[in-house]
C-alpha cells in the first residue's frame, strides 16, 4: 500500500489543530486573516478558516503540494516566491523551520520588512519557529511512533544529517515507516530533505527589530492552558529566565 508523504507529515510533524489556537493566543486579539508563507499543503490555513468569518492567504512555490487540499472559497493560494505577495493579513506565520530558507541576514531582514508591510494596516503579528539548545548542531536522529487507523503505526525519524556551527547551515532529513504488528507495509527514506540556515533566537529578534517591528517575544510550542471551547492561553518566555529546555523548539513573534 502506498502512502502520501504529506499526509504522514501532517500526522507526525505539523499538528495544525494544536498550532492554530496557539497562534490566535499569541496574537492576543481577534485575528481574522492569516498569512501562511512557505505553506506546503496549507494545512494551517485550511484549519484556520473553519472559524466563521476567517480567511487565509497561503503561499508556496511547489504547485503539486499547494494544490493537494484543493480550493477553498476563503483561502487565496499564490504559487510564487513569498516575497512577491503583498496581500494584507492580521497574522503572518512561517512554520516548519522554513525561515531557514532565507540564507543570509540581508535576505532575512528584507523578507521581514516585506512581512511588516503586509501587517502594518492591522497592527499585526509575525510568527516563525526555530530550534536550538545544546543539540542544535549535533548529528543523529529523533524517532517517534504515531498511531494510525487499523492498528498501524507510523514510525517517524527526524535526522540531522549535516550541521556546521561556524556557518549555521544544517541538512535535515525526514523518513517514514508504516507497520502493523511489526510487519513493515511502507517505507520512505528521505521523504523530505531540507538545507537550511539555522537562525538562533537572538539573530531572529535582532533582524525583526532591524526590519522595523516594535516588539519581539519568544513562546514555547505548548499552550499554558486551554478552555472548554478550544481557546489557548500563553505567556511569553521571560528574558533572562532559564525557562527553555536544553534542546527546544520555540515560536518567535514580532509585533508591528
Amino acid at each position: 500500500m502506498e502512502y502520501n508523504k504529506h499526509d504522514l507529515y501532517e500526522l507526525c510533524v505539523q499538528s495544525p489543530k494544536d498550532l492554530v489556537p496557539l497562534l490566535r493566543a499569541i496574537h492576543g486579539e481577534n485575528p481574522v486573516v492569516l498569512g501562511e508563507d512557505f505553506a506546503g499543503t496549507a494545512a494551517v490555513s485550511h484549519l484556520w478558516v473553519e472559524r466563521g468569518g476567517c480567511s487565509a492567504v497561503a503561499v508556496d512555490f511547489d504547485e503539486e503540494t499547494l494544490a493537494r487540499r484543493g480550493e477553498h472559497e476563503r483561502i487565496v493560494k499564490h504559487l510564487c516566491d513569498v516575497r512577491e505577495v503583498s496581500d494584507p493579513c492580521d497574522l503572518l506565520f512561517v512554520g516548519n523551520f522554513s525561515i531557514g530558507y532565507l540564507h543570509t541576514r540581508r535576505e532575512l531582514i528584507e523578507y521581514l520588512r516585506h512581512c511588516r508591510a503586509r501587517l502594518e494596516a492591522s497592527g499585526g503579528v509575525f510568527v516563525c519557529d526555530t530550534y536550538g539548545g545544546e543539540s542544535a548542531y549535533s548529528l543523529g536522529g529523533v524517532h517517534r511512533a504515531h498511531p494510525m487507523a487499523g492498528g498501524k503505526l507510523c514510525r517517524y525519524t527526524w535526522e540531522q544529517h549535516a550541521a556546521d556551527p561556524t556557518t549555521g547551515f544544517v541538512t535535515n532529513l525526514i523518513h517514514f515507516r508504516v507497520e502493523r504488528a511489526g510487519v513493515i507495509e511502507f517505507e520512505l527514506e528521505d521523504a523530505f530533505v531540507y538545507e537550511w540556515r539555522l537562525w538562533s533566537i537572538p539573530e531572529l529578534r535582532d533582524a525583526m527589530e532591524d526590519a522595523g517591528f516594535s516588539e519581539t517575544q519568544v513562546y514555547t510550542k505548548l499552550a499554558d492552558a486551554m478552555d472548554d471551547e478550544g481557546n489557548a492561553y500563553v505567556m511569553p518566555v521571560e528574558d533572562g529566565e532559564e525557562e527553555l529546555d536544553d534542546s527546544y523548539i520555540v515560536l518567535v513573534a514580532a509585533r508591528v
